[in-house]
């Protein structure tokens, strides 16, 4: 009999935890397909440190081969699936269409930046889910201190050392604290700004982190207000323009640079693939498998996760959840050929940390309360075990930021209009 072919949509946190623990239960007896668009894992937590020059971008972009060897990689975008047929119409980076065979079907296909019907954000904001995101935003808060610098009307320059971000949740809340930072030692140097540099935080939510841990949340706030970043809760954005953003309080902020942190939403493709979903998200049963379809499971953001431990609830869309859900549905695709026994999904939620930059951090491990240096070992600690590889880069490129300072130039690599808000980037 010719072996059973697994193929897994997608190589965020679920997808690639998914091909990982697939990998070594199955040991050669099966064909373990991994079908994403990039050749590499994105550790996204990371990605406010590539931004503000801490770390390169390669280091949180972990090669699918050097992980998952024995796994077949297969660069492209899927299109369309017949559940019936068990096959995947996919396209290669060049266009090049294919259709692909399955036994079993795995849907790990992440999130996208969640957009709201504001005038001017799609024109004027720039997301912040990938590493082009990052980039962008590197040379973008780079170009601003410098034409700021060069600028002599004074409304100019205020307006070009004005920083918004909009969303107070986790990746809102670290870009502010380590953009912060970064814009300061920018400017440091350039005595006619040097004051200048300021950046607001606005939420529609009534505190900073507002899904997390309260003590997590005034840990975090503290350490905004002493970096000087103002935080505007209960407060959103009421429109963009080329010249600032009109906030839902009536104020106005002339400013060039608009953050948009406010969150995801599943994958659209979801919505096509005539299955039932809830949220956006996939319907699944506790033990990730879509029903009514034994062949098909899904996991990670796209998957509406029943929250067995809040029932009527679904588990969040976040990294400890997808890394879980993965292993949980290889454990079960290989409980659905005899492998073991099938589980459902249960989880308790081991803390969270939020690195602020410098040496601070807010970190709640077993829901321990710490911060500061304590909060930072704890913090620098959990991504180095989460990461799947990389490790000796990443430390690496720490102590060099630890001791070397960092390097304020614009590489020109990413340009705005290659980076829109629209643009559908899964993780």
């Amino acid at each position: 009999m010719a072996r059973p072919r697994i193929v897994i949509v997608g190589a965020g946190f679920a997808g690639h935890a998914a091909a990982r623990r697939l990998l070594r239960i199955a040991r050669g007896r099966a064909e373990i397909v991994l079908l994403n668009p990039t050749d590499y894992f994105l550790y996204l937590p990371l990605l406010p440190e590539v931004a503000t020059g801490v770390l390169e971008p390669r280091r949180i972009s972990v090669p699918l081969p050097a992980t998952l060897p024995g796994v077949r990689v297969l660069l492209g975008h899927a299109g369309a699936f017949d559940l019936n047929a068990r096959t995947v119409e996919w396209a290669d980076p060049e266009g090049n269409r294919r259709v692909l065979g399955y036994h079993r079907l795995v849907l790990a296909l992440g999130s996208v930046n969640k957009l709201l019907p504001v005038p001017g954000v799609t024109e004027y904001a720039h997301g912040f889910r990938g590493v082009a995101e990052a980039l962008y935003l590197r040379d973008h808060l780079t170009r601003q201190i410098e034409l700021a610098a060069q600028a002599t009307d004074p409304a100019e320059r205020r307006a070009r050392c004005t920083f918004l971000v909009a969303g107070a949740g986790y990746t809102g809340t670290e870009v502010a604290a380590q953009g912060a930072l970064f814009t300061a030692a920018l400017a440091a140097h350039r005595p006619e700004i040097r004051d200048l540099p300021r950046w607001l935080v606005v939420d529609t939510a009534d505190r900073v982190l507002p899904t997390l841990d309260p003590r997590l949340s005034h840990t975090a706030g503290e350490v905004l207000r002493m970096r000087g970043v103002r935080v505007l809760t209960g407060t959103g954005v009421d429109r963009a323009g080329p010249d600032g953003v009109r906030l839902t309080n009536g104020e106005q902020v002339p400013t060039r640079t608009l953050v948009w942190c406010v969150g995801v939403r599943p994958e659209p493709m979801v919505a096509g693939l005539g299955l039932a979903t809830r949220e956006g998200r996939l319907v699944v049963d506790e033990f990730l498998n879509v029903p009514g379809r034994p062949d098909v499971f899904a996991c990670g953001d796209a998957a509406a996760v029943p929250d067995v431990l809040h029932p009527g609830a679904l588990t969040g869309m976040t990294a400890q959840h997808a890394v879980r859900q993965g292993r949980l549905v290889a454990g079960n695709v290989a409980a659905s050929y005899g492998h073991g026994r099938r589980r459902p999904y249960r989880h308790r939620d081991l803390g969270f940390a939020v690195d602020l930059g410098g040496w601070k951090a807010a970190a709640n491990p077993l829901g321990v309360p710490l911060g500061g240096v304590a909060g930072k070992a704890v913090t620098r600690g959990y991504h180095l075990l989460s990461i799947p590889g990389n490790r000796t880069r990443v430390i690496t490129d720490w102590l060099l930021d630890a001791t070397l300072s960092r390097q304020p130039v614009q590489l020109g690599l990413v340009r705005g209009s290659a980076v829109p808000l629209t643009a559908e980037r899964s993780g």
